[in-house]
C-alpha cells in the first residue's frame, strides 16, 4: 500500500512555544530598560524647573544680597513656569541662601504622587526619581543606583 505524503503547512506547536519564550525574555530585558528612560524623561521636567527657579534666586541674592522675603511663589511667577509643571510639581526650597530645591510630584503626575527630585547646592548636584532612583516594578518600591 502505498500512502499518501502530506506536505507540511504552518508551524508546530514547540516551534510557536520557542518564539513565544523567546519574546517573552526580550520583553522581561526591555521593559525595565524602558521604564528607567521614562522614569528619566518624567524627571527631567522637575530638574528644568528647578534650574528656572534656582536661577530666579540667584539674580534676586546677587541683585538684593539676600534672598530673605522672596518666596518660592515669587520666584515661580518670575520664571513663568508652564501650566503643566505646575499642576505636576510642588516646589520648595529650604535654607537662606538656599541650600536644596525639592520638587514633589502631584497626582495629576503621570508616573504617580510622591515622587521627589531635588537639586543640592553643595553637591552641585540633582537626586531623586529617574535620577539615581527608579521605581522598582516587583516590589512597588525604590532602587537606589549608584553612578
Amino acid at each position: 500500500m502505498l500512502s499518501k505524503v502530506r506536505q507540511q503547512k504552518g508551524f508546530t506547536l514547540i516551534e510557536v512555544l520557542v518564539v513565544v519564550i523567546i519574546v517573552a525574555i526580550l520583553a522581561a530585558l526591555a521593559v525595565p530598560i524602558y521604564m528607567r528612560h521614562v522614569e528619566r524623561s518624567r524627571s527631567s521636567e522637575a530638574q528644568t524647573a528647578i534650574s528656572a527657579i534656582r536661577n530666579t534666586y540667584n539674580v534676586r541674592r546677587q541683585s538684593y544680597g539676600s534672598t530673605q522675603g522672596f518666596t518660592i511663589e515669587d520666584a515661580m511667577k518670575e520664571t513663568n513656569l508652564g501650566e503643566s509643571t505646575i499642576k505636576n510639581w510642588k516646589f520648595e526650597v529650604t535654607g537662606n541662601p538656599p541650600t536644596k530645591y525639592i520638587a514633589t510630584s502631584t497626582d495629576d503626575f503621570p508616573g504617580g504622587a510622591d515622587k521627589q527630585v531635588w537639586y543640592d547646592v553643595k553637591e552641585a548636584k540633582f537626586h531623586g526619581y529617574g535620577i539615581d532612583q527608579f521605581t522598582n516594578p516587583d516590589t512597588e518600591g525604590v532602587d537606589t543606583e549608584s553612578e
